[in-house]
């Protein structure tokens, strides 16, 4: 009997290219993979630990999955990722339905793990974080099938005081520029078009294994690629960020104008005691030559508001710096306090209501930022790559290279002729909203 498998993954894109992997190993041996958790004989649970609200979420989908083993055909019930490194003892004599717990470096082990645990045994996997995947490993993609995540590096060394992920994830560890080339072909041969190189720092890129930044170098072999339309560039740290990385993006057609770079706080103080290397002067620097040399470039950041130490002035200058900076995309971030990090044990620690009333006033001036910067578009004309359709409305939706999946706007349109999602076509804007635009097709758009 082929036993049917499904899974729910948390957390960031780097989890979700694991689950991927789990699942195409899972394929290979000849388990059958549902949506339906109610017919599934085995239920994962691919859990996120970074932060509070990420821990809660998935302990909250673990025990909602728990149920099928009451009311639907769920024989195991598996917990792996961060929070399974994180808390392996607490989940397997706290949560009794949960049958294994596999490590964020024993994901590979899946498929042991299922058939051991079926011969009565509860298995915990686990400390070992500095585990790369073998080069080749199946992976089913679990995003639209034009767009794939392209994990280039595992890990991390930057040791900010106020993440856990080191603990979770292990020492940074590149891939080769041959073996992701060698993925990005396969994938490009399955019809991806949009490729999102993702790792915990991607500017890293390079230098445990080559002893000097690569990323730039990587990005010339990636474009290459024949029938890759766009390259897209997620988690780029500001202190790594070379003028050869730069000069590549502004010169490479494939390469979106589009840089995902979070900055976590502008006050150098804040900045010193979450351990990060920069400084607000260094941001401004930075930011202004990227827009000096790539073109209509949309730049995303992250912010952590109510860090231990954040008073009343230090929150001010980081709303006059975003204020000012006029950031294309944003996301704002409550400080979580986590055990086994040194920000847990900081003086200083900020009321949770403060913490909110921060979140809420970032969010509110990044909306009418965004506004701004959206009406700015009107009458402009963007290559769209189109998504999908949206029955209520009558309109397509997609989004341009200033926008990636699932975490920025999106171009709503009207189009007489059929389209399907993964085509690219010219949508001239005709109205902006805080976060979306709304625009009409162009008769000469090329499919």
């Amino acid at each position: 009997m082929k036993h049917k498998i499904g899974m729910v993954s948390l957390g960031c894109a780097k989890n979700q290219v694991d689950s991927e992997i789990m699942l195409g190993l899972l394929s290979q041996e000849g388990f059958v993979l549902t949506n339906s958790a109610e017919l599934a004989d085995i239920l994962i649970v691919n859990t996120c630990g970074f932060i509070e609200s990420a821990k809660q979420e998935s302990i909250e989908n673990i025990l909602e999955l728990a149920k099928f083993k009451e009311t639907g055909h769920c024989k195991l019930l598996i917990v792996t990722g961060c929070l399974a490194e994180r808390y392996k003892d607490q989940i397997i004599t706290e949560i009794p339905e949960v049958d294994a717990v596999i490590g964020t470096g024993n994901y590979h082990e899946i498929a042991e793990v299922i058939n051991e645990t079926f011969r009565g045994t509860k298995v915990l996997r686990y400390g070992n974080q500095d585990y790369t995947p073998q080069e080749g490993i199946p992976r089913l993609q679990s995003t639209p099938s034009y767009t794939a995540y392209l994990k280039i590096a595992d890990g991390c060394d930057n040791y900010c005081t106020y993440c856990i992920i080191p603990k979770l994830r292990g020492k940074y560890r590149s891939r080769t520029i041959q073996n992701i080339v060698a993925e990005a072909q396969q994938l490009a041969k399955m019809g991806v078009k949009e490729l999102i190189l993702i790792a915990q720092d991607t500017t890293r890129y390079g230098i445990d294994l080559y002893g000097q930044h690569k990323l730039h170098e990587l990005l010339k072999e990636l474009c290459k690629i024949e029938n890759i339309k766009w390259i897209r560039l997620h988690y780029c740290y500001p202190e790594d960020i070379t003028d050869e990385l730069i000069q590549v993006i502004a010169a490479q057609d494939k390469i979106c104008n589009y840089l995902d770079i979070p900055i976590q706080h502008s006050s150098n103080y804040i900045l010193k005691k979450m351990g990060r290397r920069g400084t607000r002067e260094n941001l401004i620097r930075l930011i202004q030559k990227i827009r000096d040399k790539i073109p209509e470039v949309a730049i995303r950041t992250s912010i952590i508001v109510g860090f231990p130490g954040e008073t009343e002035e230090h929150f001010k200058e980081l709303e006059d710096f975003v204020r000012n900076t006029k950031f294309d995309r944003m996301g704002v971030f409550q400080y979580s306090q986590e055990e086994d990090t040194p920000a847990a044990q900081f003086e200083g620690q900020v009321n949770e209501n403060i913490k909110q009333q921060r979140y809420e006033k970032l969010m509110t001036l990044q909306s009418k930022i965004s506004k701004e910067l959206n009406k700015h578009k009107i009458n402009r004309e963007y290559e769209v790559l189109v998504e999908g359709y949206d029955s209520n409305s009558k309109y397509y939706y997609g989004r341009t290279y200033a926008d990636s999946i699932d975490i920025d706007g999106k171009v709503f349109f009207n189009s007489e002729i059929s389209l399907k999602p993964g085509e690219f076509v010219k949508v001239r804007i005709v109205k902006a909203v805080n976060y979306d635009l709304i625009g009409e097709i162009l008769d000469e758009s090329s499919k």
